[in-house]
């Protein structure tokens, strides 16, 4: 079976200048620690977060974008062969800028080959800003000729304004050749009622709980706005004996913060379902974790899975990782193999997040299982090198 993402070929990329990104960003991008030939380990010699990684058909490339990286008001973005060794190619976008809609924040881009030219996607706050919100995210679009860039702001403001701050973009592009812009309410001024929020009241943990949802609409093809209204695709479960409660509510239930997330989706196709990957919990935290739903439509309803989640931290099982989440998934060229691309912290990188990328496959019986997190020596994900 052939995994198809989209009816566009997929990648990205821009280049200002090596000098864009700090010293610090250029050393993320080393050689991987010596392991055997044919092997590799994680975490990968790159410091971003919300990495995305795609393969460029016409180059033949990996690209691999993120959040950080030392991109000032931006994105950087690192080539590779074979999903491992990455060759830092220098800052890839600037936004604020005289006359662009964005101002600060630049978080999780992800690209498109769209008709031979590159489109960027990305979430930053809004310069439009009347009543003065501490979070006043949207999403933007900039495109470039060549993977990397330069890549130019395609308008002066943000896709659409749904009346709220949205952050995660993700597209996908169905064989008809529709578009579905995916993306993430945030939690800023969302109090939602539920069984998780009145346990925290009851017991004076937080006065209330803070939401972000998952919402899908579809998009102009020219990605200057959106056809029709959100769709409300996916959300923290209302119920504590939800199966998927628990491990959804733990940066709640762990008294690290009042909000409960789902965010950082991806969204791809095997046979006839869609499959929806999300992370739950504080980014920033050590419970950050990993979840899919399927549907047999692009706007659902879409359905958790009930090996949720399916990546997580590892610590409680003697190993060093924690913080997983804000996967994009890499296919090989030839569409046959998935590999699980994420963040995540261990005991040697402390509060820095660093990517890993895992196997990741869908079974016989449609379960989604990523092999990780890992740190020891695997085979190659491309092969021998």
């Amino acid at each position: 079976m052939y995994w198809t993402k989209s009816v566009l070929a997929i990648s990205f990329g821009l280049l200002l200048a090596h000098s864009d990104l700090s010293a610090q960003g250029q050393a993320q991008a080393t050689a991987p620690a010596a392991v055997k030939p044919g092997m590799y380990k994680n975490p990968m010699p790159v410091a971003i977060g919300d990495p995305y990684v795609l393969y460029d058909a016409p180059t033949q490339t990996y690209y691999m974008y993120g959040t950080g990286g030392g991109a000032k008001d931006g994105f950087g973005t690192y080539s590779s062969k074979d999903l491992v060794n990455w060759k830092p190619e220098g800052q890839v976008f600037r936004g604020n800028i005289p006359g662009s809609w964005d101002v600060k924040n630049f978080w999780a881009p992800e690209v498109y080959r769209v008709k031979d030219k590159y489109y960027l996607f990305y979430s930053a706050d809004w310069r439009h800003n009347p009543s003065n919100e501490e979070e006043n995210f949207r999403i933007g679009v900039a495109v470039a000729d060549k993977p990397t860039g330069p890549f130019k702001h395609l308008s002066d403001k943000p896709i659409f304004d749904p009346g709220y701050p949205i952050i995660d973009a993700n597209l996908y592009i169905d064989p008809s050749g529709k578009m579905y812009l995916y993306y993430s309410r945030c939690c800023y001024k969302h109090p939602v009622e539920s069984e998780v929020a009145s346990w925290a009241k009851k017991t004076g943990l937080f006065p209330e709980i803070e939401e972000s949802w998952i919402y899908g609409v579809e998009l102009k093809p020219d990605f200057s706005g959106v056809i029709g209204e959100p769709v409300l695709l996916l959300r923290p479960p209302v119920k504590m004996n939800d199966p998927q409660s628990e491990w959804e509510s733990r940066s709640v239930t762990a008294k690290e913060v009042n909000r409960r997330w789902t965010e950082g989706s991806y969204t791809f196709k095997h046979g006839d379902t869609y499959y929806m990957m999300y992370s739950a919990n504080h980014f920033g935290g050590e419970h950050y974790a990993v979840g899919y739903a399927t549907s047999k439509s692009p706007l659902g309803p879409f359905k958790k899975a009930e090996n949720n989640p399916v990546l997580q931290k590892n610590t409680p099982k003697g190993g060093l990782v924690t913080g997983t989440g804000h996967n994009s998934v890499a296919f090989s060229p030839d569409g046959k193999q998935m590999f699980c691309v994420y963040h995540g912290r261990t005991k040697a990188t402390g509060d820095e997040r660093v990517v890993f990328i895992d196997p990741m496959k869908i079974q016989k019986d449609g379960r989604l299982v990523v092999e990780g997190p890992s740190t020891s020596p695997k085979p190659m994900p491309l092969g021998k090198k």
